[in-house]
């Protein structure tokens, strides 16, 4: 069929898919709007999850999803509603048809007026299918802008770690080859950015166009535009569309905006985000987690303690991993699993008691890094491997508090960590709990 883009009969075909495409975008625009409400709750979750969890790849991807979710509500939205509008204008019109302005008996100034601003029903109608096909459209295409900028972000930190941070590369060659390759990525986001938002007058000047070229060629590939180019251009070479581009910008950014307000109670005091000296945040307490709330690194049972015990509770997240792998590098396997895996097994050679005298090693150094404080009072901790919800791991001890007097305290997990051959500590975490003796 492609070969036959040519072909009267294929054009007739398109005319005709044309003219009834806004039944196959009602159904869409109503499915994808359900989806898409559906989802969004659970992805945004996700994603604070996987950022609580410092999952920093899984965390992105999310990220761009919970996006892509709110541009495609907002635009389907708008679609429907425009849409009903234009149903209920073509009804209006094959009751009354066009608009007649001599029988509203008008004066003269008025019936000049509204001729000239009013006009034709007819080209009400058709305005409006304008707008709605075209929003349609262009509601798919912002997923690829999201996805473009999303990528050429990536590029840049890519670089940054696996070249100027590479330490099996000469610090010379990676210096000139890291620092080279990103100021030429930030210069063509600059570029390309001036291209876009003046609909392509870089290309339009002969000079400019040479130099641009380059750019453009490098970041076709790097945004993914060479799959949604086309559409694009269908786009800018459309006055209509090019005034509809320039209109949704700002409406986007006034939305977000608008969105950014909240009411502030106070002028020291914001939201508890963390735990501390003076604030006690609800992730530092299991008992106040709800079901999809999740703990922020560390935590412990409860604000209010009676038991002659405490329950600490560590998160497993990369950051630990990283620590436990700085202090015994003996540690760091050939190979890192971490990330994105699919969990389909496709070797069965695995020696299991080995891992288990890996397990215990590794265990063995996390609580050489990991050790509790409360208040003044060291405690040894001894964490072991534990699960607190699905899929929500990490590692636990329970501290004895017979010798702890009544009322606040202050517990601190204290981290070890080896800066230029000597052993640091710091405090990495403060949680605020009242102990009474039941």
């Amino acid at each position: 069929m492609s070969s036959d883009y040519n072909n009267p009969a294929f054009k007739k075909l398109l005319k005709r898919l044309q003219e009834e495409s806004w039944q196959l975008e009602l159904i869409i625009s109503g499915f994808a709007i359900f989806g898409l409400f559906t989802a969004v709750g659970p992805i945004s979750d996700a994603a604070n999850l996987a950022q609580l969890k410092q999952q920093l790849a899984l965390t992105i991807v999310l990220s761009i999803g919970v996006v892509s979710c709110a541009i495609l509500i907002f635009n389907l939205l708008l679609h429907v509603v425009l849409r009903g509008l234009w149903i209920g204008t073509l009804g209006l019109r094959y009751v009354s048809g066009d608009i007649d302005y001599d029988s509203l008996n008008y004066s003269e100034k008025f019936t000049k007026y509204l001729k000239k601003k009013v006009g034709s029903f007819d080209k009400y109608v058709a305005t409006l299918e304008n707008y709605c096909s075209v929003i349609f459209a262009i509601s798919f295409l912002l997923i690829f802008y999201v996805l473009a900028l999303t990528f050429t972000i990536l590029s840049i930190a890519l670089i940054a770690s696996k070249i100027i941070d590479n330490d099996n590369l000469p610090e010379t060659l990676r210096l000139i080859l890291g620092i080279s390759l990103i100021v030429f990525l930030v210069f063509g986001m600059i570029l390309t950015f001036i291209d876009f938002i003046t609909q392509g007058w870089l290309k339009k000047k002969k000079w400019i166009s040479k130099i641009y070229f380059p750019v453009y060629w490098v970041f076709s590939f790097i945004t993914l535009s060479f799959l949604y180019r086309p559409l694009v251009y269908n786009f800018l070479d459309n006055k209509f569309g090019r005034r509809l581009s320039f209109v949704l910008l700002p409406i986007y950014i006034a939305i977000l905006i608008l969105t950014s307000f909240q009411y502030q109670p106070s002028n020291y005091f914001d939201a508890v985000d963390y735990s501390s000296e003076i604030a006690a945040s609800r992730t530092s307490y299991l008992d106040l987690l709800d079901e999809n709330e999740h703990v922020d690194e560390f935590a412990i049972a409860s604000k209010v303690i009676t038991t002659p015990y405490l329950n600490v509770f560590m998160e497993l997240t990369d950051n630990v991993e990283d620590n436990v792998f700085n202090f015994n590098p003996d540690l760091v396997p050939e190979k890192d699993r971490r990330g994105l895996r699919s969990n389909i097994i496709v070797t069965n050679d695995i020696n299991w008691s080995t891992i288990r005298k890996q397990q215990k090693h590794y265990l063995n150094t996390l609580n050489q890094v990991y050790n509790v404080r409360i208040d003044s009072t060291d405690y040894d901790a001894d964490f072991i491997l534990s699960e607190i919800k699905v899929k929500d791991i990490g590692f636990e001890t329970y501290l004895s508090l017979k010798d702890l007097e009544d009322g606040k305290h202050l517990l601190k997990v204290i981290r070890k960590r080896i800066k230029e051959g000597d052993t640091v500590k710091h405090a990495v975490c403060r949680i605020p709990f009242w102990y009474f003796k039941d």
